[in-house]
């Protein structure tokens, strides 16, 4: 059997290791292979409390008896050694979030294929389905490519479009993106193993490409006076996991920051009502107006401190408090 090794950090990228196992130990054309180990980043601080917690990727590689590998850097001399000296035939990364040297990559025999949740080249980079959910894109993706040494930018083996309506938030697209992109890259593994793979692979169009940059704190904040409906509801499902997406609110007199869970936006034909800061209740839902006369509904938001709710419970638990309307 052929020598895969795996590396991925994340839940999103655990689920693919999973999948990839269940692929290995079933008896299929695309079997023929075993999972000789897996590396991750090395366990972190996670929490209030700060505990040391080994990623997603490691805890279930150990459970399911593999060797772990939790190098600091995947430049690592120690790691480079164990890697060359384990006869590996293909390496598989998901989400594994270190740069990948020259010397890694000159180890399997039949390169090193990369699970990347986007259209490539669209969204290079670190964040691509925040990214393709905050531009409010109307297809999302999934590629799988062979790694080279710039980012995200080796030929192209396997690639499906996901379209979407309009309300997916990141983290169910992502698990959702990793999960068909495992599956396209277990299809593609014969085409691998025949040395056709690479063979056939579509070179990228370097004048297509863009970025997606990582996430940053300051992103969470949303303003309703300069930010269109659209914009912020964009934010809300690119930004669900991390950082969010907040806004200040004046419950009866009482600057108030909520984060925005959940939102929709209303049938475009509404009339805009007159330029308002009021938040009131409309069906099961909070209506904002934002700027250029777009409304927003929200569904689902949380106080700070508080527990998430939905639009009408939180507008029952203001009775008697005053009226509710918008600072920023």
């Amino acid at each position: 059997a052929r020598r895969v090794v795996f590396l991925g950090t994340p839940a999103v990228a655990a689920r693919s290791l999973e999948l990839i196992l269940a692929a290995s130990r079933a008896c299929q054309p695309n079997s023929d292979f075993e999972v000789v180990a897996a590396v991750s980043q090395p366990p972190a601080p996670v929490g209030r409390k700060k505990l040391l917690t080994e990623s997603p990727v490691h805890a279930l590689a150990a459970s399911r008896g593999l060797r772990v590998l939790t190098p600091p850097s995947a430049k690592c001399e120690a790691f480079l050694a164990e890697l060359e000296a384990m006869d590996v035939d293909l390496c598989i990364t998901a989400a594994y979030g270190c740069f990948l040297p020259r010397r890694f990559l000159d180890i399997p025999k039949f390169g090193t294929l990369n699970i990347h949740p986007s259209l490539l080249p669209k969204y290079r980079g670190a964040a691509p389905v925040q990214r393709t959910l905050e531009a409010g894109d109307p297809v999302a993706g999934v590629s799988v490519l062979f790694t080279v040494l710039k980012m995200d930018a080796g030929p192209i083996v396997r690639q499906l479009e996901a379209p979407l309506i309009g309300d997916e938030q990141s983290p169910e697209l992502l698990r959702a993106l990793f999960e068909s992109g495992s599956s396209e890259l277990l299809a593609a593994l014969p085409e691998v193993w025949r040395g056709e793979a690479l063979l056939r692979a579509t070179k990228q169009d370097e004048e297509q490409a863009t970025q997606a940059p990582k996430l940053s704190k300051d992103m969470a904040l949303a303003s309703f006076e300069r930010q269109s409906a659209a914009e912020i509801h964009n934010a809300v499902r690119a930004f669900a996991e991390w950082p969010g997406t907040l806004v200040s609110l004046s419950i009866g007199g009482q600057a108030t920051e909520v984060k925005l869970c959940k939102t929709r936006l209303p049938p475009a034909e509404r009339v805009a009502p007159p330029q308002t800061r009021a938040v009131w209740l409309e069906g099961d839902n909070l209506a904002v107006e934002c700027a250029g006369g777009t409304t927003l509904h929200i569904a689902e938001l949380q106080v700070a401190g508080r527990k998430r709710v939905d639009a009408r419970s939180f507008w029952n638990g203001l009775q008697g408090k005053g009226e509710l309307s918008w600072l920023r």
